[in-house]
């Protein structure tokens, strides 16, 4: 494992704890997220869903974003899958999200 990750998530410069098996900065995550492909950027949301703490994974997405991509997005989530749905039904019944997805 790196001993350099972190959970330190609002430094530019740190190394994300869940991205063990693919070190990269917050600043190049960030950069790879707005201007990957399509499938690259699915993959990686993919990826900080599946292993970021549910509360991290706001510091690189919205809830609108994910219910958005929803479809995508759950292929990659494993054993998270379950976690997601509920939440985000949850917050789809409580008005927080639009019905529809695009």
């Amino acid at each position: 494992m790196n001993n350099n990750l972190s959970t330190d998530l609002d430094s530019p410069s740190s190394l994300p704890y869940f991205l063990w098996d693919e070190p990269m900065t917050v600043a190049e995550l960030k950069r790879r997220l707005s201007e990957a492909s399509a499938a690259e950027r699915t993959r990686l949301l993919g990826k900080i869903l599946r292993e970021a703490r549910d509360t991290d994974v706001w510091k690189f997405t919205t809830p609108q974003a994910v219910w958005r991509d929803w479809e995508k997005l759950s292929k990659h989530l494993g054993r998270r899958r379950e976690f997601w749905e509920f939440l985000f039904e949850s917050w789809r019944a409580e008005g927080l999200l639009d019905e529809k997805r695009t």
